[in-house]
């Protein structure tokens, strides 16, 4: 996307953004490459980045960073944290997202999804919806799942779909999923499945549609993708970017963030001004609270007030009467 610079300059603005990205109206894959005939028109496809930079530009806050990106196809929702809810963004990428996502039947893409040069037509079975929901059981639940070769994970230090685009072998790696739930819609015969799914972070729906097609004797790609849910965020409280640019236009883009620290899964204590000025030194800091996420020993240190003042880690325990000892993760006051 073309560097734009910046509308106006402001005090920092600090917050979580929800947008609703847009994706890809409905497309079918380009034909197999032929260099005689003009290829097809694309609408224009926004990513993830291209989001982060529009929103840079309109607001003048240059400290923005998503929490989870969606293919340039997908549409949906979009969570960004500006300013100091940068420090943030890691405990915000490995919540649960929820989609809606619609696959076709019959054919198979370099991309596994749409956008994509269709490599091959492939006759489609008679099916019906038990046989496809019998199919839907080998992915619900843990599942290893190979990405696709045009994706954003990096091998040798460079993207896939950068590897790809200039020729260089690639080799996707396998990465164990979960799909916690995979409910099937509408199957509209011969050739288009509705699904909802929810599932862990780092899920590809693309590779789901191409092992779908496997897994009941033909070929599939995605064709279309919606994120309704990042964990407990939902599509409904998120901005369109004309809404943000209007916002920004007016001086009102506070008014469409969220607190930093808003929705956090991990446990949250109020504490006094003096211990969050003994934590924000770096101090080792005994509490009586002890409660933790169990994987990184996390929890939210909120001030009298209720705002976020950082994250702090549980580090031991002690014999005395305080007997919990505690340092600061990440600090915003």
């Amino acid at each position: 996307m073309k560097h734009l610079p910046m509308l106006n300059t402001h005090p920092p603005l600090d917050g979580l953004l929800a947008v609703e990205k847009p994706g890809c109206p409905e497309a079918n894959p380009l034909p197999p490459h032929d260099p005689s005939p003009p290829l097809p028109a694309r609408p224009r496809l926004w990513s993830s980045h291209d989001v982060v930079a529009r929103v840079r530009h309109l607001s003048g806050e240059r400290r923005i960073g998503h929490t989870g990106t969606l293919d340039p196809m997908a549409s949906g929702l979009l969570l960004l944290c500006l300013g100091k809810a940068t420090r943030l963004v890691e405990f915000y990428q490995h919540q649960t997202k929820r989609y809606s996502a619609q696959i076709r039947l019959g054919g198979s893409t370099d991309t596994d999804d749409a956008t994509g040069r269709l490599l091959a037509s492939v006759p489609v079975p008679p099916l019906d919806s038990a046989a496809i929901d019998r199919a839907l059981d080998l992915f619900r639940g843990e599942y290893l799942q190979k990405t696709p070769r045009y994706s954003a994970l990096k091998q040798q230090g460079e993207t896939l779909y950068r590897r790809m685009r200039r020729g260089a072998e690639v080799d996707p790696p396998s990465r164990l999923v979960t799909f916690y739930q995979i409910e099937l819609v509408n199957f509209y015969a011969p050739d288009r499945i509705d699904l909802t799914v929810e599932c862990s972070a780092g899920t590809y729906l693309r590779s789901l549609a191409r092992d779908l097609g496997e897994q009941l004797g033909t070929a599939a790609y995605l064709q279309s993708l919606h994120r309704q849910a990042i964990g407990p965020f939902d599509v409904a409280e998120a901005h369109s970017l004309a809404r943000i640019e209007a916002a920004c236009q007016q001086n009102q883009l506070p008014a469409l963030l969220l607190p930093p620290g808003d929705r956090l899964s991990m446990p949250e204590y109020p504490l006094d001004s003096g211990t969050l000025q003994r934590l924000s030194f770096g101090q080792i800091t005994p509490l009586t609270v002890s409660l933790c996420t169990p994987d990184r020993q996390l929890a939210a240190a909120r001030d009298e007030q209720g705002r976020l003042a950082g994250i702090i880690r549980r580090v031991g325990c002690t014999d005395t009467p305080i007997p919990w000892l505690w340092k600061a993760e990440k600090w915003l006051q």
